[in-house]
């Protein structure tokens, strides 16, 4: 099922806890919000020119995103009542398990954090141009983080502290990163078109995919106890269950074609939606939805 948004380009869609979907529209300043079968309702952000990206639900009951342009982590209530946090060139968000917002900074190579009286703390990740990327909550009280152009795997406490796994695979650049069903951290490899599984204790293994330049982007958990990501190169959605076996499904189609006839879909960010299903964000313009049931 493909749900056309007129307003702008989907990137990135979470699973609010107002039980409803909340997307971001990159190139327009605005954050959507969707319950599933309705019209989407769009607020738009002042200024405009932040591009956000990665949203996600917070502690408090609001959604959390980040505008990389702008330059600001920013909070939306379900009533679309904005409060926003000076941050530099913030990409990937996510809530700790200390009731902060953990936050990656592409450009300083930073992680940022916000906790919940708005007091601001940074820290390096000691990698000289690493562009940290999507980062996520592990299952030992630490967040962990896809470092793309440093080509590895980050882990900070809550107290600060940076340990850094190197990828096996020279030029991997991972983007996506989420918390597995078998308590590992996997990940997805943009630039070696493959799919990694690293442990707590630092062990690393890598499943390529069948297509090698499908430029994986964006990964989650499903309901099924697997995880889907997104091919952004390729217009599908991917499934890797825990031993390594590797599916595809194609995206819906139904967008208006370009010039040359056809038009790519875009897929980037996905999430389990409130009716189970796996939503994606297709910057293209829409918002699909394929049941997994």
């Amino acid at each position: 099922m493909l749900t056309k948004i007129d307003e702008g380009s989907p990137y990135g869609i979470a699973t609010g806890p107002d039980g409803s979907l909340w997307f971001t529209l990159v190139h327009e300043g605005r954050v959507g919000r969707m319950m599933p079968g309705q019209k989407p309702v769009i607020h738009q952000l002042d200024p405009a020119d932040g591009q956000p990206t990665v949203i996600v639900p917070g502690p408090d009951g609001a959604m959390w995103f980040a505008e990389g342009t702008g330059g600001r982590v920013s909070r939306i209530t379900a009533d679309g009542q904005v409060t926003s946090y000076e941050a530099d060139s913030p990409y990937g968000i996510v809530a700790g398990p200390d009731g902060a917002m953990w936050f990656t900074q592409m450009q300083t190579g930073r992680i940022g954090r916000i906790g919940p009286g708005g007091e601001r703390t940074e820290f390096e990740v000691p990698v000289e141009g690493g562009m940290p990327a999507f980062i996520t909550a592990g299952p030992d009280d630490a967040l962990w983080f896809t470092i793309n152009q440093g080509n590895a795997i980050g882990r900070i406490s809550l107290a600060g502290e940076v340990t850094v796994h190197p990828l096996p695979t020279e030029g991997a650049a991972p983007v996506g990163i989420t918390l597995g069903p078998d308590g590992a951290l996997w990940f997805v490899e943009i630039g070696a078109g493959q799919v990694g599984r690293i442990d707590t204790a630092g062990k690393i293994t890598e499943y390529p995919l069948p297509d090698r330049v499908a430029r994986p982007h964006a990964i989650v958990t499903g309901p099924d106890g697997a995880l889907w990501f997104t091919e952004w190169a390729a217009d599908r959605l991917g499934r890797i269950t825990t031993d390594g076996t590797i599916q595809s499904h194609p995206l819906p189609t139904g967008l208006q074609p370009g010039d040359d006839g056809a038009r790519k879909a875009e897929p980037h960010g996905l999430t389990v939606g409130p009716d189970g299903a796996i939503w994606v964000a297709l910057e293209a313009g829409a918002l699909a939805r394929i049941s997994i049931g």
